[in-house]
């Protein structure tokens, strides 16, 4: 399965800027057996939890995460870049290598007793994962673990999920 998926994921050197190789999962998305087998791998970890969402992560996450949430019989949330929500959103600020961004839910969309498996494409240094769990736990819910199709091992993401289920298909 993971030589498959490798074999899907094209290297893009120097992408978005000089020095990074970037992991396009772009052929990979289009390619019927490889995407089902993705939505499988992410989805199997979670089948015998208690899941209520997927909350998928922009943008990634938003062509994942809903397929994700189907095979585990739960809703999928929409992790939205800041200002793109049309209702009252609740905010995490996370840090990137030169200055901030931000994400945000719905304020409504979570509570005490849900359960949740956040879903991404990529974990690198994990900035964007933890301002995730903050936002999932922030509205009362329990975050049961996060998924990703790749993980950057070097870059330390998993560093600040402590205490967090992690399952990654494919390490780097």
């Amino acid at each position: 399965m993971t030589d498959l998926l490798r074999a899907l994921i094209r290297d893009v050197p120097d992408y978005p800027k000089a020095g990074i190789l970037f992991r396009d999962i772009t052929p990979l998305l289009r390619d019927t057996e490889g995407l089902q087998t993705t939505i499988d791998a992410l989805a199997t970890p979670w089948a015998a939890a208690e899941v209520d969402y997927v909350a998928g992560i922009e943008a990634r996450g938003f062509v994942l995460g809903p397929s994700v949430a189907l095979r585990l019989e739960a809703g999928f949330l929409p992790v939205r870049k800041a200002g793109k929500l049309p209702c009252p959103a609740a905010r995490e600020e996370y840090d990137l290598e030169y200055g901030t961004a931000a994400i945000e839910l719905h304020r409504d969309a979570l509570g005490p007793g849900d359960h949740v498996v956040i879903v991404d494409d990529v974990l690198a240094t994990g900035g964007t994962a933890r301002a995730a769990v903050r936002l999932v736990e922030g509205l009362g819910a329990t975050v049961v673990g996060l998924a990703f199709l790749i993980e950057l091992t070097a870059l330390g993401g998993r560093d600040g999920l402590d205490g967090h289920r992690i399952e990654s298909v494919i390490n780097y």
